[in-house]
């Protein structure tokens, strides 16, 4: 059995959770066994019949006073648990920023390895083996795990969606934590004023670097990504730097690792630690007055000239498009 964490937010499932249970789905499929969920917290029935849709033949609700409130400790603790009771091959989870946390914690308490980023899982021979970039995006590396479970991440927008309208069974499990065992506890979770959607989770993300000249014109890439749908707004590390814009929205090594649909990028020069955070995007555009740039190396299409003219006109066409 794959077994796959579910990751909730906001009272909704996490499409990069989604897409992992989708792979795990597939790949279950091939090894010829079961696919299931996992999710932690109390009154989560209501997710299940989503779940089954993208391949779980089980759903697991693992039920606790200490987890409704996400916890880093707490969650690895009541994972690891079940994950003894239930052996399962692989434990699958999204490579989100709850996902980074808590996979190698889990890992650490079972004593097993981890496949983390990965943009790529198959079956050779019975096993699993992984794909995921190394060396800031330059190389591919392509390996298997010896230890068991095999604790796995998938990057986010990578993998696609399965649907069906298959049905399946629900598990409830308890599992108490004693508070002596408890050493950090979450008391609140503040979300940011005007939060758009995670660059890590856009389907279009629309980035600004040095070549903005300054935080006021970020409110330009803010009024393009209004115009396309599940569009998030990000910067590379010179601008976050500056205190243009946020650390969420940055994009590179020291940052987030998407891979969008469509990157749109306004003066960035194209450093390797940012190519290394958004290279496996789908289609990649590139703004910049540098015809010599390094983005133009990575970029499917390239526009060389001044962003403030290029963003007023690209605005008016998105406008029509969606009024046509």
């Amino acid at each position: 059995m794959i077994l796959t964490y579910i990751e909730i937010r906001e009272n909704k499932i996490k499409k990069a959770s989604l897409e992992a249970l989708s792979e795990a789905g597939r790949i279950a499929a091939e090894l010829k066994t079961g696919s299931a969920a996992v999710l932690l917290g109390t009154g989560l029935e209501g997710f299940a019949p989503e779940l089954h849709s993208c391949g779980a033949a089980k759903v697991y609700l693992l039920e606790g006073a200490r987890l409704d409130r996400y916890s880093t400790q707490d969650y690895a603790a009541a994972l690891a648990g079940l994950v003894k009771k239930l052996g399962p091959t692989a434990v699958f989870f999204s490579a989100t920023a709850m996902g980074k946390d808590l996979a190698p914690r889990l890992a650490a308490r079972l004593g097993v390895g981890l496949a983390s980023d990965c943009t790529r899982v198959a079956a050779r021979d019975g096993r699993l083996e992984f794909t995921r970039p190394i060396f800031a995006g330059k190389a591919l590396l392509t390996f298997r795990l010896t230890s068991s479970p095999q604790v796995v991440s998938l990057r986010p927008n990578v993998f696609p969606l399965s649907s069906g309208t298959a049905a399946g069974e629900i598990i409830k499990e308890s599992f108490e934590i004693p508070d002596s065992a408890s050493r950090a506890e979450v008391t609140e979770i503040l979300k940011e004023s005007g939060a758009e959607i995670d660059v890590s989770e856009a389907d279009v993300v629309i980035s600004g670097g040095r070549g903005m000249k300054g935080p006021e014109n970020f409110d330009l890439l803010r009024e393009v990504a209004a115009l396309m749908p599940r569009s998030a707004v990000g910067a590379s590390r010179s601008a976050v730097d500056s205190g243009w814009i946020g650390h969420q929205h940055q994009v590179g090594q020291t940052g987030k690792t998407i891979s969008p649909n469509l990157y749109m990028a306004f003066g960035i020069s194209g450093a390797i630690q940012h190519l290394a955070g958004m290279s496996s995007s789908k289609v990649i555009v590139a703004v910049n007055k540098d015809p010599d740039a390094p983005i133009f190396k990575v970029a499917d299409f390239g526009v060389v000239g001044d962003l403030f003219q290029v963003i007023p006109p690209l605005k008016e066409e998105l406008k029509k498009l969606r009024s046509a």
